[in-house]
């Protein structure tokens, strides 16, 4: 899957006007590369987030569709976490010994697979852009997110807080933020980037709010910090 950028760093828009968050933008010379820097509050690296990059100034089709499976192993969504392209599709197999009923009620999808073991119903599609929240009616603890996204160039932070994007056109693009654990008032942020030709832009941004905390502590997820 495409992966992004080029050139200078623009202004930034907060998704909501009481966003507050601390920014840091750099933008060098050298190849045609977009890298994002993010950290908590405290300075830790914020991993796991999802950061898409939309072209604004031109049209460029989202990637393509792909096929992806989202297991049910030791009373755990697997991967908690999955970014896909509009008109995907997910297979929701259970390999656990026992059965599980696999919901959303989330705006951008909402679905229902009734109680179930093993592989028994077809993959569902996911044709509107938005964040999909996973649970099972049987066990609470069970949590997953789906985010459906239209742009071309997407990805999630490694462990240092970092997302890369190589070759990326020229261009106006608007940088979407998400991760589960920001505040409620700062859950979707954006910024106007402006990709002029540099040879990299770095972007670097640190929240200036607290993360809400883990709505599940019982077992680790890729998004913890």
């Amino acid at each position: 899957m495409p992966r992004t950028a080029t050139n200078r760093y623009a202004h930034w828009t907060a998704a909501t006007c009481v966003l507050g968050m601390l920014l840091c933008a750099s933008g060098s010379a050298a190849a045609a590369s977009f890298a994002v820097h993010l950290e908590t509050r405290d300075g830790t690296p914020l991993k796991g987030a999802v950061l898409t990059l939309d072209p604004q100034s031109s049209h460029m089709p989202a990637a393509a569709p792909v096929n992806m499976i989202v297991n049910q192993i030791d009373l755990s969504f697997v991967p908690d976490i999955t970014v896909i392209p509009v008109g995907s599709t997910i297979s929701f197999p259970n390999t656990d010994a026992v059965s599980h009923q696999v919901y959303s009620f989330s705006s951008a999808h909402r679905f229902q697979l009734p109680l179930y073991r093993g592989k028994p119903y077809p993959p569902i599609p996911f044709d509107q852009p938005g964040v999909v929240t996973l649970g099972c009616n049987i066990h609470d603890n069970m949590l997953a997110y789906v985010v459906v996204t239209a742009a071309p160039f997407f990805g999630r932070t490694d462990a240092k807080g970092e997302w890369l994007v190589p070759a990326v056109p020229t261009g106006t693009y608007r940088l979407t933020l998400w991760h589960p654990l920001l505040s409620e008032s700062a859950a979707s942020l954006e910024r106007t980037v402006q990709l002029v030709g540099a040879d990299r832009t770095d972007v670097s941004v640190k929240l200036a709010r607290a993360l809400r905390p883990a709505p599940i502590t019982s077992r680790p997820h890729s998004w913890d910090y």
